[in-house]
C-alpha cells in the first residue's frame, strides 16, 4: 500500500553520483552526478574581502541568493556584493561572475550550465537564470566539506578547486514528495524541506495535503475542513498498529496551512526554482472531507478522521452521482488551482473500495444511464468529469495508475507507483507518465 512515495525514481538514480577526474588525487563529490568535469590545477581562494559578485540584470536574484549562501562563513558584517549590472569594462574587481548567454547554448538547455573556476574568477554561465541557480548549488558543493562548521571569522578563506564543468539535467521532471497529511509539519519545515531539495536540483515538490488522516489546506467558504477534516486522535508508533478513536477521545492532532501560508511557501520555492505540486485525494482517500461533510459519501455518516487507514467497513470514498460531491469539489479545486501557479494538480485516484457505490441508487442510477458496466468505469466517468473541471481551471490533471482501469481521462498524466505496468500502459496509450515504483520509491 501506498504511504510515502517519492514524485520520481528516476531522478534519484540521477542525483546519486560520483565525479572524479581520472587519475586526480583530489576527487570531486556533486550530487546529482555531472555531466562532464575536467579538473585542473590549483585553487580558488574565496575571501570576505573580495570585490563582490557580478551579474546581468536578468539573474539578480540568484547573485543575491549565492551571496546570502555565502555569508553562512562569515561574520554578518561581512557582505558580498550582488551588483545589479555586469560592468562592460574588463574589470577584475568582481571574483564571481553570473552571465547569461547572448547566444543561447542549445547543448545545455533551460536548465544547464557551464561553470569554469580558475585561481582568478569563477565565471558562471547559462542560457536562463535557473541554470544559473543550479550552477550555484554546485558552486557551493564545491567547497569542501571540512570548511562547513567552522568558526565564523572575516578571515578566514576557503579553497575551490579549479575545474571546468557542464552540466545540465537528464529529466525535466524531479520530484520529491512530502506527507503531511498523515503527520502534519510546520511551515517552516516545509521551507526547509524546499530549501534542501534545491540543494540537489530537484525542480518538483509533490505537496500530499489530503487524505483519510488529515485535511491541510484552508478553503474559504468550506470550513469544516480545518475546523474537522484537519485533526485527529493522536497516536504514535508503528504504522499499522494504532487503536481506533476512542469515544469521547478528542482529536487534538493535526493542523493546517492557511492561504497566506500557501502563498508565502509558493514564493520561497519560486525564488529556488521549485514548482510545487499540490495533491488534492480523490474520489478515495478522502474521509477527512467527509468527517467533515457526511453529505458527500455514499453511506452519509458521520465518521471521524482515522489515524491510519480507514477499515473497509468505513465509506471513505465520494459519491460520484451527488450534484454536492461537485459543487465542493468546483471549490476546492477553483483555490487550489488559484494558490498554486504550476501548471498541474494531483488528483489522487488511488485505492478507491469501489463497493460502496455498489450499494448506492444514486451511483447505480448513473451507471445504467450513462451504459457503464463496472466499478471501475464508475471511477473512469468520476475522473473524466474531474479531469474537465481541473481544465476549466486552468490546470492539468495528474493521477496515480489506478486512473488507467476502466479507461483513462483524455489528457491525464499517470503517476504510476504500482511497479511500471500502468505507467508503460499509459505511455503507450500517449499519455504523460512519471515513474514512481513502489520498490525503488517507498
Amino acid at each position: 500500500m501506498k504511504k510515502i512515495i517519492l514524485s520520481f525514481l528516476i531522478s534519484i538514480i540521477y542525483c546519486t553520483g560520483y565525479a572524479q577526474s581520472a587519475g586526480s588525487k583530489d576527487a570531486i563529490s556533486i550530487i546529482p552526478q555531472l555531466v562532464s568535469v575536467s579538473l585542473q590545477k590549483g585553487y580558488f581562494l574565496l575571501k570576505p574581502e573580495m570585490a563582490g559578485i557580478s551579474a546581468d540584470a536578468a539573474p539578480k536574484g540568484v547573485a543575491a541568493f549565492l551571496s546570502n549562501l555565502l555569508l553562512q562563513f562569515y561574520k554578518p558584517n561581512v557582505k558580498f556584493n550582488a551588483r545589479k549590472t555586469l560592468s562592460s569594462s574588463k574589470s577584475t574587481k568582481e571574483k564571481i561572475e553570473l552571465r547569461i548567454n547572448k547566444k543561447p547554448d542549445v547543448s545545455i538547455g533551460n536548465e544547464g550550465y557551464v561553470l569554469k573556476v580558475t585561481t582568478k574568477k569563477i565565471v558562471l554561465s547559462a542560457n536562463m537564470p535557473q541554470g544559473l541557480f543550479y550552477g550555484v548549488q554546485t558552486l557551493m558543493q564545491l567547497i569542501p566539506p571540512k570548511n562547513y562548521g567552522y568558526e565564523q571569522t572575516k578571515n578566514i578563506q576557503f579553497k575551490i578547486p579549479c575545474v571546468d564543468i557542464t552540466d545540465y539535467p537528464r529529466f525535466g521532471y524531479r520530484g520529491m514528495m512530502l506527507d503531511v497529511r498523515r503527520h502534519f509539519f510546520t511551515k517552516e519545515f516545509i521551507e526547509k524541506y524546499i530549501h534542501e531539495m534545491a540543494k540537489y536540483k530537484f525542480n518538483v515538490f509533490h505537496w500530499h495535503l489530503t487524505d483519510d488522516q488529515g485535511w491541510r489546506i484552508e478553503i474559504k467558504g468550506l470550513p469544516k475542513l480545518t475546523e474537522v477534516g484537519a485533526w485527529r486522535v493522536p497516536r504514535t508508533g508503528r504504522w499499522g498498529t494504532f487503536q481506533q478513536p476512542q469515544q469521547g477521545e478528542k482529536a487534538t492532532d493535526g493542523g493546517f496551512y492557511t492561504q497566506e501560508d500557501i502563498r508565502e511557501i509558493v514564493q520561497y520555492a519560486k525564488q529556488r526554482f521549485v514548482n510545487i505540486l499540490p495533491e488534492i485525494d480523490v474520489p478515495a482517500h478522502s474521509l477527512a472531507l467527509i468527517a467533515s461533510y457526511p453529505n458527500l459519501s455514499c453511506t452519509q455518516k458521520q465518521y471521524q478522521v482515522w489515524p491510519q487507514y480507514a477499515p473497509d467497513s468505513i465509506d471513505d470514498v465520494l459519491c460520484v452521482a451527488n450534484d454536492s460531491t461537485w459543487l465542493i469539489l468546483d471549490k476546492i479545486f477553483t483555490q487550489v488551482g488559484q494558490l498554486f501557479p504550476y501548471q498541474y494538480i494531483h488528483m489522487g485516484g488511488d485505492e478507491a473500495n469501489r463497493s460502496f457505490w455498489m450499494k448506492d441508487p444514486r451511483d447505480i442510477a448513473l451507471m445504467q444511464k450513462e451504459g457503464i458496466k463496472t466499478p471501475a468505469g464508475l471511477q473512469s466517468y468520476f475522473e473524466r468529469k474531474l479531469e474537465k473541471l481541473i481544465i476549466s481551471k486552468g490546470k492539468k490533471m495528474i493521477g496515480w495508475d489506478e486512473i488507467v482501469e476502466g479507461g483513462l481521462a483524455p489528457e491525464a498524466t499517470v503517476m504510476s507507483w504500482r511497479g511500471m505496468k500502468g505507467g508503460i500502459e499509459a505511455a503507450k496509450m500517449g499519455h504523460h507518465v512519471i515513474m514512481t515504483p513502489i520498490l525503488e520509491t517507498y
